[in-house]
């Protein structure tokens, strides 16, 4: 088929309108739909957003004010999607999908109160750490990596327990549960590993 013959069923018309023009409208509508769904994905990846539901407000957030990633000398602050949205898009998609539970939770009301959150917050402290385990902590190297720690510059302590998670493969979440909110009542060892 060659470029006459091309310009020519393009132009020729459907019942109503041209190939041309159904393509020209439908490239139109397909440019603004994907803009609008990224403002919506981008618009709730703030903490703006996360706060607007009072479960994450009220529960969370005072006592991720109290941390470093909130507070410190250097000025560098993780917010709520830094930590809980991964930064590339089949990632992120992929969390929006699995937020929706999160979202059914608020609409059914099964943790709109301070008491219902506490009694669900083990769990949903678990299911948060498995998410981070599995994906090897992608959204805490987005800001730290162990091949980029300069070790000789740490504590001790820090030095020796980042040198062994190095050789053992281990992963931010397994040590560092409680570093953002503070660890739900009722762990187990299991947890704690």
């Amino acid at each position: 088929m060659n470029l006459k013959s091309l310009w020519a069923l393009l132009k020729k018309p459907t019942a109503r309108y041209s190939l041309g023009s159904l393509l020209a409208m439908g490239t139109a509508f397909g440019i603004i739909f994907w803009g609008g769904f990224n403002t919506v994905v981008e618009m709730t990846n703030t903490e703006q957003f996360c706060l607007s539901c009072h479960e994450m407000r009220d529960n969370v957030y005072p006592e991720y004010k109290e941390t470093i990633h909130y507070n410190n000398r250097t000025g560098v602050r993780a917010t709520c999607p830094d930590c809980h949205v991964p930064k590339d898009w089949t990632y992120k998609m992929v969390r929006k999908v699995q937020a929706t539970k999160e979202l059914w939770g608020k609409m059914t009301g099964s943790i709109d109160t301070r008491e219902k959150f506490e009694a669900k917050r083990l769990d949903l402290a678990r299911s948060e750490w498995a998410r981070m385990k599995a994906s090897d902590s992608r959204e805490c190297r987005n800001c730290h990596g162990l091949a980029y720690m300069d070790t000789a510059k740490q504590k001790q302590r820090a030095r020796k327990q980042h040198e062994m998670a190095r050789e053992d493969n281990m992963t931010c979440i397994d040590c560092h549960k409680g570093i953002a909110h503070h660890k739900p009542e009722g762990m187990t060892e299991e947890d704690e590993e």
